[in-house]
């Protein structure tokens, strides 16, 4: 089963740069007049993405899949995907409430990037963005 726990590993490291990415990709695109960076769904998708990581790490809930990719590779839960990246990385490790204060800082960074640059509202004849 560890090929199973790769992919979910896999899949929570696109989910992390699609939340990370995503906010500086709205940035670039606004100031760049990138139709995409204003584009709805997107908007409200990556907005979602990093409201439920801050909701989880609030309520103290490991993310499901952490928990999924421990279970298939046999062990128990301690730390948070973050958290082993960090530590793998930088060899630093920090108490939960460091993680969920940084979740919940950047929740708060892309609502207002959210709110100054808002998301195109679709209108009558306006063509579809890809």
């Amino acid at each position: 089963m560890d090929w199973l726990a790769d992919l979910i590993l896999v899949l929570h490291a696109l989910f992390v740069l699609f939340v990370v990415g995503g906010l500086a990709f709205v940035w670039v695109g606004a100031w760049r007049g990138w139709p995409l960076a204003r584009h709805f769904g997107f908007r409200v998708t990556h907005l979602g993405a990093i409201l439920f990581v801050a909701g989880e790490a609030l309520v103290g809930v490991m993310c499901p899949l952490t928990v999924w990719e421990d279970a298939l590779r046999g062990r128990e839960t301690e730390k948070g995907f973050i958290a082993r990246i960090l530590h793998a990385v930088l060899y630093w490790d920090a108490p939960p409430w460091v993680f969920t204060l940084l979740y919940v800082g950047f929740a708060l960074v892309v609502l207002a990037t959210f709110l100054l640059i808002p998301p195109a509202r679709k209108r009558k004849g306006d063509t579809p963005v890809p």
